[in-house]
C-alpha cells in the first residue's frame, strides 16, 4: 500500500486539473526505474488508464496506480509534498530504501 499526505493530496489534486486529468477518476502512476546516483530512481507521471498489470490503491482521496514490478519496490511509502525553502517537490517517504541520494530522487536497497 502506498500512502499520501495531506500536502502531497492538495498538490497533486491541483497539478491533475492543470494538466486536464480528473482527480476523481483518473490516477497517478508512482514507479521504480533504474538510475540515479543511488541505482533505482522513482517515477511519478498522471494516466487515465489502468494497465492489466496494476496494482490500484486508493489513500486520502488519491488513486494511485503501480505495476507489479515497482510494487515490491514501494509497498509502505508515503508520498509526501514539500513546498519550503529548502526546494519544492513531491518526496517519497520509503521505508524499503537503505540509502538515498541528497536529492531524494534515487535509492537503493
Amino acid at each position: 500500500m502506498i500512502k499520501v499526505s495531506a500536502s502531497a493530496k492538495v498538490k497533486v489534486a491541483s497539478l491533475m486539473q492543470e494538466e486536464g486529468f480528473n482527480p476523481t477518476t483518473d490516477f497517478v502512476r508512482v514507479g521504480v526505474k533504474s538510475g540515479g546516483c543511488s541505482g533505482l530512481s522513482y517515477d511519478l507521471d498522471f494516466d487515465a488508464a489502468k494497465k492489466e498489470d496494476d496494482r490500484l490503491f486508493e489513500d486520502n482521496d488519491v488513486r494511485i496506480v503501480v505495476d507489479k514490478k515497482s510494487l515490491l519496490y514501494l509497498v509502505g511509502t508515503t508520498l509526501e509534498y514539500s513546498g519550503g525553502l529548502n526546494g519544492k517537490g513531491f518526496v517519497f517517504n520509503n521505508p524499503n530504501a537503505n540509502r538515498t541520494c541528497g536529492c531524494g530522487e534515487s535509492f537503493s536497497l
